[in-house]
């Protein structure tokens, strides 16, 4: 995930903002990590540069 997409994502639960943390980046791309809102306290994973931003009560 490139860092500039934190401009315009928001939690997809209560568009409240979302902080990143990074657990493994390579050249400038988050590969791991999470996303996290403080708003309603959910966490999103980062896996393989690709941002899980689905809201908990549909994850499977």
């Amino acid at each position: 995930m490139k860092k500039e997409l934190m401009d315009i994502l928001a939690c997809p639960v209560c568009k409240g903002p979302l902080e990143l943390s990074v657990t493994e980046e390579k050249e400038g791309e988050v590969i791991t990590g999470s996303l996290f809102c403080q708003k309603c306290s959910h966490r999103y994973p980062i896996t393989e540069s690709i941002p899980n931003l689905l809201p908990p009560n549909l994850e499977g």
